[in-house]
């Protein structure tokens, strides 16, 4: 018997995992599902200026990104502040769309910022997507990225000679 070639289904983002890795102690990889069930909600009222729309008022609500990235226990001392400040967080998402915060930026010893790693907005579910990293903070929303797949936490080594131009 012959079967009619079907494609494969694509799968929705809600259901891709989440992956936390970089310099930590353990690699994690988490749904929508894990992030609702294992941090506490937090909420945040933000407005931010879309470049085509102009102000955007949403509402968003998840964990919060430090506690997320906490779990994976990020490879510094946490009793160095200097060593904590060294440590970028590259977030990935859909569509291709990347962002890099500092981890001095959330942590609650420097910036403290409440960024969310939200699962959702405007007390719906993401329509499919993945969790949304939200920086209230920001004027602009150019830092808020759909459908979160990664957050590479990884040390930033300065200094030493840059590379030679070819």
């Amino acid at each position: 018997m012959i079967r009619p070639h079907t494609s494969p289904q694509p799968t929705p983002a809600a259901t891709l995992p989440l992956t936390l890795w970089g310099e930590v102690a353990e690699p994690l990889s988490l749904t929508v599902a894990d992030l609702r069930a294992g941090w506490e909600r937090r909420r945040a009222e933000v407005v931010f200026d879309c470049a085509t729309a102009g102000p955007r008022h949403h509402t968003f609500a998840g964990p919060l990104l430090r506690e997320v990235v906490a779990a994976v226990r990020p490879r510094f001392d946490p009793a160095r502040r200097k060593e904590r400040s060294r440590f970028p967080l590259a977030v990935s998402g859909g569509e291709g769309h990347h962002t890099v915060l500092s981890w001095a930026e959330i942590d609650a010893d420097f910036g403290d910022a409440p960024v969310l790693l939200a699962t959702r907005m405007d007390d719906r579910e993401p329509d499919g997507a993945g969790p949304r990293l939200v920086v209230p903070s920001d004027r602009c929303g150019a830092r808020y990225v759909s459908a979160v797949t990664g957050v590479r936490n990884g040390r930033h080594l300065l200094g030493g000679t840059p590379p030679s131009e070819a």
